[in-house]
């Protein structure tokens, strides 16, 4: 299944910019995220990818709804990011979860990173947040602002935008079934990435679910046991 939007697309013109959106079962989210990337900005033209992984509850039929282009793949967030890198036409491209919305100006932010030839073999992430008001919100907003800028190790849910060319220089995403994400900015290296001014909004249901302690704590250990050489398929079991 691969349904071509009309909305953000235009017919035999290729893309300025990819945004790849890998889902599952994301119906109820999807929705904000898909009108906050069909924001009017200077980029030429941007095409918006989402990769169903499977879902039962109507993500593609919402997805192309919503003017995305719908690309069918096998489930894990490793494969379907990889999958929709495969189908992307731009020069540049942006990988962004199904629950995280980009605030408020992330079109002409990443019209300017992506408009400045020194950027071509560098990779950029947006500063993370959450849709909750709580103080363990904020309180975990700054530990990821200083992982991001100490360790150089963002996760997926502060987007990715890369070019074209250096994302296969690198080899792109692995099919990873966890830790997709670290996998590839650790390619990408510390000195090589940017955070743009602009929040990506999360949502915070999983750490509102789970509880902030134990979410954060879980993946942290998850982390650390990557950094110790488990692989990804026993972590993930862990995780899960």
């Amino acid at each position: 299944m691969d349904i071509v939007s009309e909305r953000l697309q235009k017919p035999g013109v290729q893309p300025d910019l990819s945004i790849v959106v890998p889902a599952l079962n994301a119906a109820a989210a999807l929705p904000r995220t898909l009108r906050a990337l069909a924001a009017p900005g200077p980029d030429r033209n941007r095409e918006v990818l989402v990769v169903d992984g499977g879902s039962s509850d109507g993500t593609a039929a919402v997805a192309g709804a919503h003017g995305a282009r719908v690309v069918v793949s096998p489930p894990g967030r490793g494969v379907q990011l990889a999958e929709g890198a495969r189908r992307a036409s731009g020069s540049w491209l942006l990988f962004l979860h199904a629950d995280t919305v980009p605030g408020e100006g992330w079109a002409d932010a990443v019209s300017g990173y992506c408009g400045d030839p020194g950027n071509l073999e560098r990779a950029a992430t947006f500063r993370f947040a959450l849709d909750d008001a709580a103080p363990a919100a904020r309180r975990l907003e700054a530990v990821v602002a200083w992982r991001t800028a100490a360790l150089g190790l963002p996760y997926g849910d502060q987007g990715l935008l890369i070019s074209r060319a250096f994302h296969d220089s690198l080899g792109g995403f692995r099919p990873l079934p966890l830790m997709e994400d670290v996998d590839i900015v650790r390619r990408i290296g510390r000195r090589r990435l940017d955070m743009l001014d602009v929040a990506a909004v999360t949502s915070a249901v999983r750490y509102r679910r789970s509880g902030y302690l134990r979410r954060s704590g879980r993946n942290l250990i998850c982390l650390g046991l990557y950094f110790l050489g488990v692989p990804p398929g026993a972590i993930a079991r862990l995780y899960r």
